[in-house]
């Protein structure tokens, strides 16, 4: 088997833009949640911004990744207000805002909607995370937040507030890197997405993914096609990521190290499904499929696309997903 023509295949099958009607649904009822919070909170909230895979470009289309960060004033709540209590708050409202239409839960640092099923069959899920400038005022001219821990996360307890990160410059540096580097970082990002879209509720977050997917390249001169790319990144992150010394800096404040995201026990997992999937594709290239499927979806269309009438297969134009 080809492992390169394989995941170039799983690329174009899982591009974004094959669901316009679905991600236009997606953009429609972020920006309903967006005006219900600016309604509700009016000066208290800063403009809520989206910072998913979709803003970055690195994105799939069998999980669209739509989080509404609302960065709020200091004073927000009260003068003497905790994080707490502005977590609470707005899940309270999103709550008597959307329980009829939608199951409303809080998460580790998102509050989740989950709409129910549409007469399409369609689900569409929004997080909206509430963060809280620094100081008064001072959010236009640093884009800092404080964000609040509501169930553990990783080996950040619950209830901690010492999340403090710029969410602007993370989105900024992974968008960056995705698009400068289109044919390596980008692809190697949604390849990873599509295999962990495989493994149900997976503890390790896209946003983890994306970054050491970039600290792999950093580390390494990694070069090849596609496969050579992916096997590099993967044998990194079953070599490194439970090493005492490995960690992973948030590009919003370096003081913040994202390895604490995962437990130890979470680590070894992610390690050991690394060194399985390297194992099982060596045994046998076939079992690639099974770790990196195609969209069903878009398979046949994909197919039909880049051959000609007398079946010849004719190489695929340069694309540019996202």
């Amino acid at each position: 088997m080809d492992k390169n023509s394989h995941l170039e295949t799983v690329i174009r099958t899982h591009q974004i833009t094959k669901e316009k009607e679905l991600l236009n649904k997606h953009i429609q009822k972020k920006n309903e949640v967006k005006n219900a919070l600016e309604d509700e909170y009016g000066s208290n909230v800063y403009a809520p911004f989206n910072s998913g895979s979709y803003e970055k470009n690195t994105a799939i289309n069998t999980k669209f990744d739509f989080d509404l960060v609302s960065p709020f004033r200091r004073n927000a709540f009260g003068s003497g207000g905790t994080l707490k209590e502005m977590y609470e708050a707005v899940y309270d409202f999103l709550f008597h805002k959307y329980k009829n239409v939608a199951e409303v839960r809080k998460q580790k640092v998102s509050i989740g909607l989950e709409f129910y099923t549409d007469s399409d069959g369609d689900k569409i899920k929004i997080d909206v995370v509430p963060g809280r400038e620094l100081n008064q005022d001072q959010y236009k001219d640093d884009e800092n937040l404080n964000l609040f821990v509501y169930y553990k996360y990783g080996n950040i307890d619950a209830g901690s507030e010492r999340i403090k990160t710029n969410v602007q410059s993370q989105i900024n540096n992974i968008k960056e890197r995705a698009n400068k580097e289109k044919d390596s970082i980008r692809k190697i990002i949604r390849l990873l997405k599509v295999w962990k879209n495989t493994k149900g509720n997976y503890p390790t977050k896209s946003f983890f993914l994306e970054l050491i997917t970039i600290k792999a390249f950093d580390k390494g001169n990694i070069t090849g096609n596609l496969w050579d790319k992916l096997k590099a990144v993967l044998e990194y992150i079953r070599d490194n990521i439970t090493n005492s010394d490995f960690t992973l800096k948030d590009p919003g404040n370096s003081s913040n190290d994202l390895a604490d995201t995962l437990t130890d026990s979470e680590k070894d997992q992610l390690a050991n499904d690394m060194k399985n999937m390297l194992d099982r594709i060596k045994e046998n290239d076939e079992n690639l499929k099974t770790y990196f499927p195609e969209n069903p979806k878009f398979k046949e269309e994909d197919k039909n696309r880049y051959k000609t009438n007398g079946s010849i297969p004719m190489p695929p134009p340069k694309l540019n997903f996202g």
